[in-house]
Parts: structure tokens; C-alpha cells; sequence
């Protein structure tokens, strides 16, 4: 279905994924939400409680909602989320809300589908976790249609670790880096997309370029399309006396996602499943 033919979409949170997924859809036919107003995006701060803008209209089947807010990481549940909901003037026909494929925590390599028992270790991922759990109840009891896209490491223009790889930062040995999971933004934003159409059922759906070769591979791959100098390797010992606790946490995590569901079901139109060409059309947008 073409964005212009879509219903009305609010667009809640209009960061690196919600910008450009405003880019696509029809002026006339969507709107954002965020902290800061700007065109096309009204001033709705879901930290400090400020009231649902009235130009925000919510007509009813004929608006869906896609939430890209992140938990704020001050409370195990997602008060954000929960504001957000209590301030609704009315139901959306769908809910559309961008997770993290970590709720599935460390699956020691294998492969993983929707159906499969959320285990978040780390408390972010245990944030999204509760927020998912809420969202469903609120569904379920409001009547709303809902798909949740668990979202894995998000890369494109501007997101490639260029200045990690400058400032001559290390990476793991690539016979000890787990298998990666990724999306180039504007694969995202199309699997967004697929999520509005009415025919798509509602449900959980992984979503991914289904290139598993590791953040090592990842960085090395930038650093030779930038003519830059190759990351050092360094072995899991050594990783873990030198990377941040958070870099450490994604390390100590392995899983690939099965992408059957996005592929049959939600049939978004992915441009780069090779990562390699999306870390070209992302080093050409930036530069």
C-alpha cells in the first residue's frame, strides 16, 4: 500500500527513526509528537506530563499511532509509555510500538522466533519487556489493534561507529564475536510502513536485515568503505577490562533472529539484507 493511501498516523517520538519515518508519509497524513515542536510536530513532553496537544486530533479507526519512545531509565516499567496512553482523547485504530529484539536475552546463537519466551537481562531490555506486557493488557482491554516490532542494533546515515573506528577503538576477535543482528533505518521505517496496512494482522513480529556477521565484521566493513584504518582486535579478556559495561552486555548476548514472520506476513520491502550495501547508502547520505 502506497504511504498516501495509509490512515492518519501519529508519529510519537521523532528521533533518528521517527524523522525519517515522518519523511515518508504525506504531510497531510501524519503527524509527530516530541518534546520539542518543529514542522509538522506538536509539543508533547511525555517526562514533565505537559497536556495532549489539541491540534493532535485522534479520529478514531482512521489514525494509527506508532511509538518510538524509549523507556526513560529511571523506573523498571515504562512510565513514559503509561503517560502517553493516560493522555489519549480517544482510540487509535492501530498501535504500532518499535521494542528491542533484547527482551529475548542471550540465546546462545540460536535462532529465534517470535514464539519464543522474552528472558531480558539487562535492565533496559526489562523495561521494554514491562512496556510490551502493558501495551498488551491496554490492547487487549481497549480493543486496539496492535503489532509490536522487535527491533534489533539500528545503523544508516550518521550511525555507523566512524568515530569509534577513528579514535582507534578495539573490537573482538572475530572467531569470538557473537552473531549480529541489524536494520538500516530506512528498512525500519518500511517495516513501519507494512505495519499500517489494515490486512497486516496484529501480533509480534522480529524484524531485521538478516546479515548475522558480527559488529566486528560490521566495523571492519565500515572502516574499509571509509578508507580508514582497520580496527584492532582483541580477545574477550581484553574486551572486558577495556569496553563500557553496556558495549559488554550487547557482547555477552548471542541470538539471530528468525525473520520468517516479517517476511510472510508483515512483507515490508527491505532494500539492504546485505549490510554491506547499507553501510554504502549510508556513507553516501552523509557525506
Amino acid at each position: 500500500m502506497p504511504a498516501s493511501a495509509l490512515p492518519h498516523c501519529l508519529v510519537v517520538g521523532t528521533g533518528y527513526t521517527g524523522q525519517r519515518l515522518l519523511a515518508r508519509l504525506a504531510t497531510d497524513r501524519a503527524t509527530g509528537l516530541s518534546r520539542t515542536h518543529g514542522v509538522n510536530v506538536l509539543e508533547l513532553d511525555l517526562d514533565t506530563g505537559t497536556p495532549w496537544p489539541t491540534r493532535a486530533h485522534l479520529p478514531g479507526q482512521k489514525t494509527t499511532i506508532v511509538y518510538t519512545v524509549p523507556p526513560a531509565k529511571q523506573a523498571a516499567n515504562d512510565r513514559r509509555l503509561e503517560r502517553f496512553l493516560g493522555l489519549l482523547p480517544g482510540l487509535p485504530g492501530r498501535f504500532v510500538y518499535l521494542s528491542t529484539s533484547g527482551v529475548y536475552g542471550d540465546c546462545r546463537g540460536e535462532l529465534v522466533s517470535e514464539t519464543a519466551a522474552p528472558a531480558p537481562a539487562t535492565e533496559r531490555a526489562q523495561r521494554r519487556c514491562a512496556a510490551e506486557q502493558h501495551l498488551q493488557q491496554w490492547s487487549a482491554a481497549q480493543g486496539v489493534s496492535t503489532i509490536i516490532l522487535r527491533v534489533p542494533g539500528i545503523y544508516g546515515p550518521g550511525r555507523l561507529g566512524l568515530e569509534r573506528i577513528r579514535r582507534g577503538e578495539p573490537v573482538l576477535h572475530l572467531d569470538e564475536a557473537p552473531p549480529g543482528n541489524r536494520i538500516h533505518v530506512d528498512d525500519l521505517v518500511s517495516c513501519c510502513l507494512a505495519a499500517l496496512a489494515d490486512d497486516v494482522p496484529a501480533g509480534i513480529y522480529n524484524v531485521g536485515d538478516g546479515d548475522n556477521r558480527s559488529a566486528s565484521w560490521f566495523s571492519g566493513e565500515v572502516a574499509r568503505q571509509a578508507g580508514l584504518p582497520a580496527p584492532a582486535m582483541i580477545t574477550r579478556e581484553q574486551a572486558a577490562a577495556q569496553f563500557s559495561p553496556m558495549r559488554l552486555s550487547f557482547l555477552n548476548e548471542s541470538r539471530r533472529l528468525d525473520l520468517s514472520k516479517m517476511h510472510t506476513v508483515l512483507q515490508p520491502a527491505i532494500r539492504y539484507p546485505n549490510a554491506a550495501d547499507g553501510i554504502a547508502a549510508a556513507l553516501t547520505s552523509q557525506l
